[in-house]
């Protein structure tokens, strides 16, 4: 994968926290196994290169405003020219066209308006707080996820058609609301069926119980979803509750759902008796679906994580040793592997003006000359 960035550096270099002359270490994740080229788009020059470096391609992957590409000289029909077949993935705010295609928009604008950051909150009735934010760009992330599986999907496409992968390719416009929208469950269904509208529910689910976060005596929290019946008899039997299975109020899914406060005040009542480990462990040998709440202190130690690769320690030559998240989905039959950290600006440059395109040094060192790359 090659990774086209502005002379300075990509944004994402500076998010977070910085180590000083070597900036944010979720870049060291974030463009791994990247090789990354930095080039001014801006020059006529590098129009040029661009186009060279699409015929060795088979897709392109980009997000600026619709339009954008094609004011920078790569309409669809020149793409398509330098690399007959190629997949072109577009990824912005509200997607190619519709009245909002020109609004300025974020990963956190397509969580607002694709429904999440309404229901990102505890009841009405317990806070007058402004709705939350999901701790990450989930935004960002969901859309991106969709454009790799379009991707993918979009090539299948095109080689099944043509063995000697000529055939067309493909067009993929992917909106960061819509990407949102999609994972919004039955809000839509249930308002186009009974005209209601989901509210927020804290950390309770509005569709199974019990599942929610309950408080223990270290001052901590539990999360325990007890939502099917054979489940929820085990967890009552733990609780030395056996008699609520067969109570009326929680008697299946859609009664414990109906009269979940009464039953979250049953089960909180309990949990404060034990600290978090003591409940997590009780659980666990009660075959109870459970767990704490873990912070980036207890992903790093946790040894399910650790035994399957997911916690790795990766040497980057900007921050030196560097916890990276591992490969999901995991393919036990080829693993792949963290080539190396997200590399320094322009770090590939030299080598794909050389290797990719067959620059030779001196046309290389011209174009560094001209500002065009570096």
């Amino acid at each position: 994968m090659i990774k086209i960035e502005p002379l300075g550096g990509d944004p994402v270099r500076q998010w977070g926290r910085q180590v000083d002359g070597a900036g944010a270490p979720w870049w060291s994740m974030h463009a791994r196994n990247k090789r990354c080229i930095a080039m001014n788009l801006k020059k006529p020059r590098a129009t040029k290169l661009v186009l060279d470096l699409v015929r060795t391609c088979d897709a392109v992957v980009e997000n600026y405003r619709p339009g954008q590409l094609a004011k920078m000289g790569f309409e669809r029909e020149k793409l398509e020219a330098a690399r007959p077949g190629l997949v072109i993935a577009q990824i912005s705010g509200y997607g190619q066209d519709g009245i909002y295609r020109n609004r300025a928009a974020f990963g956190v604008i397509g969580e607002a308006i694709g429904g999440l950051r309404y229901l990102t909150n505890h009841p009405p009735s317990m806070s007058n707080l402004p709705p939350v934010r999901v701790g990450i760009s989930i935004g960002d992330s969901i859309a991106g996820l969709y454009a790799a599986f379009g991707v993918m999907a979009a090539l299948w496409a095109r080689d099944r058609k043509d063995s000697n992968g000529a055939g067309r390719g493909l067009s993929l416009d992917v909106a960061l609301t819509e990407s949102i929208l999609s994972m919004m469950e039955g809000l839509l269904p249930e308002y186009g069926v009974f005209g209601s509208i989901r509210q927020p529910q804290g950390a309770r689910i509005p569709t199974a119980a019990p599942s929610n976060a309950y408080p223990t005596s270290d001052g901590g929290w539990i999360l325990i979803a007890g939502n099917s019946d054979p489940i929820f008899e085990r967890l009552v039997t733990l609780m030395k509750r056996p008699e609520l299975a067969s109570d009326p109020r929680f008697k299946g899914n859609r009664m414990r759902v109906e009269n979940v406060a009464e039953l979250d005040r049953a089960i909180g009542a309990w949990t404060v008796q034990f600290t978090a480990a003591e409940l997590d462990r009780m659980l666990e040998n009660a075959d109870v679906p459970a767990t704490l709440v873990f912070t980036a202190a207890d992903i790093a130690a946790d040894k399910q994580f650790l035994s399957r690769g997911m916690v790795r320690e990766v040497q980057d030559p900007l921050f030196g040793k560097v916890l990276h998240a591992g490969i999901v989905p995991h393919v036990p039959e080829n693993p792949g592997s963290i080539r190396w950290a997200g590399p320094p600006v322009g770090a590939h440059t030299d080598e794909i003006l050389r290797n990719d395109l067959g620059l030779d040094d001196s046309e290389i060192a011209n174009l560094h000359e001209e500002g065009v790359v570096s």
